[in-house]
């Protein structure tokens, strides 16, 4: 199990562990929408890039969801996001502009933007995740429900 146990706000074992605070946890829950609400990427590329990361983070809850990225990818975006996200999680204070350079011209500096910030979101709850020890969702089922969203009494 986890470092600290599971609060009994949120639909998911990240999202009760950040539930212990509620004040984080709504923004933390928004902008995670608005990443998967944009229409900048496909669902597919945030996906890979998520499952890229989640390798390097050392968070089994992030791992187990879907298991690692997909060795080849038939679209040639996805393949450059991927690879982005190698670098930036084996080093992203080495990504300087001769490194973004490249990523330059298939990304429009707004794409660019938003792909990074989903990097740093997605490698942040990776990271939450690794120190407190989350588990995958399968260590936290016998006890309650984790699908329901909100506060709950029945879990513990």
């Amino acid at each position: 199990m986890s470092r600290i146990p599971l609060s009994n706000i949120g639909r998911s074992p990240m999202e009760r562990l950040m539930g212990h605070a509620p004040h984080i946890l709504a923004p933390w829950v928004q902008l995670e929408e608005a990443f998967f609400g944009s229409t900048t990427f496909p669902a597919e590329l945030l996906e890979q890039v998520r499952r890229t990361l989640a390798f390097s983070t050392g968070c089994r809850y992030c791992q187990a969801k879907a298991g690692p990225a997909a060795s080849t990818h038939s679209d040639p975006k996805v393949a450059v996001a991927v690879e982005l996200a190698r670098l930036f999680a084996l080093d992203h204070r080495a990504i300087d502009d001769a490194a973004l350079a490249p990523f330059r011209t298939k990304f429009s500096a707004a794409e660019l933007a938003e792909l990074l910030a989903f990097m740093g979101f997605t490698w942040a709850g990776g990271t939450f995740g690794a120190v407190l020890g989350l588990q995958p969702r399968q260590a936290y089922e016998s006890s309650c429900s984790v699908e329901e969203p909100g506060n709950r009494t029945d879990c513990p």
